[in-house]
């Protein structure tokens, strides 16, 4: 789907629908290092290749779950919708989520959005539910299986 911004009229055409899906990208060391040090998660199968293989079997090491959810905010970019006249998207939380493949270092992943949902919870403000799937490249499981909710504000909200 293109990104162009679409008429919140137009939200209930693409009920179950996939709106997109985006660019792979790499979640290399240095991407796992660098989110270890923001978390304070310094956990051996995340920075300790040796460690990781010796004792938790891992072939390297992997990515946080959370490195990985974080990443939605970027493909969301790509592959949810744009209202018009949206002035901000706000993550609002998740119905449910699911951690069911680990990201092993280097590996590739992307974002898959269907719009599962959209209410207007008041004159302006647009609560869209996503059922969205990141894919590891050549992995036959997802990494991560979620229902994502995003609130987008309209400016001129009584307009």
């Amino acid at each position: 789907m293109s990104r162009f911004p679409i008429s919140p009229t137009e939200l209930g055409s693409l009920m179950g629908t996939e709106t997109g899906v985006s660019e792979w990208i790499t979640v290399d060391q240095s991407r796992i290092n660098a989110f270890a040090a923001c978390t304070e998660d310094f956990q051996f199968i995340h920075i300790d290749p040796v460690e990781a293989k010796e004792k938790a079997g891992f072939e390297s090491t992997i990515a946080h779950g959370f490195l990985v959810l974080s990443l939605l905010s970027h493909f969301a970019v790509q592959a949810a919708v744009a209202l018009e006249r949206a002035q901000v998207s706000i993550n609002y939380g998740f119905e449910k989520l699911r951690f069911l493949t680990s990201v092993v270092s280097g590996s590739r992943v992307r974002g898959r959005f269907v719009l599962a949902d959209a209410t207007e919870r008041k004159p302006g403000q647009w609560l869209l539910s996503y059922d969205v799937t990141v894919e590891i490249e050549d992995e036959p499981k997802p990494a991560v299986v979620a229902r994502w909710l995003i609130l987008q504000v309209l400016d001129n909200a009584d307009a």
